[in-house]
């Protein structure tokens, strides 16, 4: 990873980690999230995926409308630091899917 690459890398990761706690406060379910990245595809590549407890709750996440909330509030910090995100590449996830599918092995499900 390039010095440049890395750097903005600790951008994303420290708005992320920012964006997180707010979920924490204010979200009902949602456990964690994390991102990925391909530099050299950058920004198109980026992709930040929020993780829940279960899947009734990103059920009532999309009822509620509260997945808009969340893709507004990480494409609003994002563009702060002046990385320009569509909502698409703002995904949910559960941790029951991961561990039916991927045996819980989110390494493995986030390729």
């Amino acid at each position: 990873m390039k010095k440049t690459d890395k750097k903005l890398d600790n951008q994303i990761r420290d708005t992320l980690t920012e964006v997180c706690e707010v979920l924490l406060e204010q979200c009902s379910g949602f456990e964690w999230l994390t991102h990925t990245v391909n530099f050299n595809a950058f920004p198109a590549s980026l992709k930040v995926v929020c993780i829940f407890e279960n899947d009734p709750q990103l059920t009532q996440l999309a009822l509620s409308k509260e997945d808009t909330f969340i893709q507004n509030l990480i494409t609003h910090k994002l563009l702060q630091q002046g990385i320009k995100v569509q909502a698409k590449q703002i995904v949910f996830e559960s941790e029951t899917r991961c561990e039916a599918q991927h045996n819980g092995n989110w390494a493995q499900r986030l390729k």
